[in-house]
């Protein structure tokens, strides 16, 4: 397996400390940048990164998707996008696509980001009372069903689009894997409902990104279910939590519920030969006011985080 650090689409001081960790696989996000599925933007960005001796490995985003989560008109364009991204990915090697589901309309929550920890580092977390007295989100009212049949819809378009390009399309699950937010029900919330995902649509190019701190949030044995997911895994994000879909707070690679090491040696048994990264960092010392200092994807707990995996990975060996 290959560690891989999530870098933006320029060079910056991300990149150099990612080199100098002995680390050559990329992982990108297009923040801030229109229209990032058009093949010319993918091949500059692809030959950017084999310039400065990466192998981008894997895109971790999504084009604009509400229409299609929601069923609406629109959203036969939208799934063209998706389609010409796809077709783009494997027309210049990139291998790996991680998307989400319904993530969105409401996106990614942490109610919290400030929490200390370990000598003061600061962490994330998710208090779902907060939300609950927040109001409906604008899409309030969808049924689970009609996400699923949506969800169906959208397999069924893309997935054989996917196998002709060549690129493995591998599924985050819905962060925190909570049942409901602002009224929109969540349908990527456990290990169970993740097997009837793949079986909507049964493809080797239909799979999961393992994100390890919701398999744990879910109350998942981590171990345990990534050799049940087996070859289903085309990418993982390796981090940690403690607590309940409901109430959790990130940890310390080194320092939350789960073995990692047991982790590892379930990715090496399931013979995983894919990107693995590090997410959900702390917030260390001196990295309060840098003005790329996002909460979680902070510089020097990804230093930390990637020491430990190598570590754990040669132990493995």
């Amino acid at each position: 397996m290959n560690p891989a650090v999530m870098l933006p689409p320029s060079p910056d001081r991300r990149w150099t400390l990612t080199k100098q960790l002995g680390v050559e696989s990329a992982v990108v996000r297009f923040w801030g940048v229109d229209e990032w599925w058009e093949y010319e933007t993918l091949l500059e960005t692809r030959n950017r990164f084999a310039d400065h001796g990466f192998s981008l490995d894997v895109v971790e985003d999504r084009p604009p998707m509400e229409r299609t989560v929601l069923g609406q008109e629109g959203r036969d364009e939208e799934i063209e996008t998706v389609k010409r991204l796809l077709r783009n990915m494997g027309r210049l090697g990139i291998n790996v696509y991680c998307w989400v589901w319904t993530e969105n309309p409401v996106g990614v929550i942490r109610t919290s980001d400030s929490i200390p920890d370990r000598g003061d580092s600061l962490v994330t977390g998710y208090d779902h009372e907060w939300l609950e007295r927040a109001e409906d989100h604008p899409a309030a009212g969808i049924t689970e069903e009609e996400l699923w049949d949506n969800l169906q819809y959208f397999l069924d378009e893309v997935v054989p689009v996917a196998e002709e390009a060549g690129v493995k399309m591998a599924l985050h699950p819905d962060d925190p894997p909570v049942e409901e937010l602002r009224g929109v029900p969540r349908i990527v919330t456990s290990l169970e409902r993740y097997e009837r995902v793949l079986e909507l649509h049964e493809s080797p190019n239909h799979g999961v990104t393992f994100c390890q701190g919701n398999f744990a949030a879910m109350g998942e044995d981590v171990p345990s279910a990534i050799r049940r997911l087996g070859e289903k895994i085309h990418f993982v994000h390796f981090r940690d939590v403690e607590g309940t879909p409901e109430s959790f707070v990130e940890t310390w690679h080194d320092d939350g519920p789960t073995d990692m090491a047991a982790a590892m040696e379930a990715y090496q048994d399931i013979g995983f030969d894919g990107a693995i990264r590090p997410d959900h960092v702390p917030k260390m010392l001196g990295e309060e006011d840098r003005a790329e200092a996002h909460a979680g994807y902070t510089d020097m707990g990804r230093l930390f985080a990637i020491g430990y995996m190598k570590g754990l990975i040669e132990r493995g060996r």
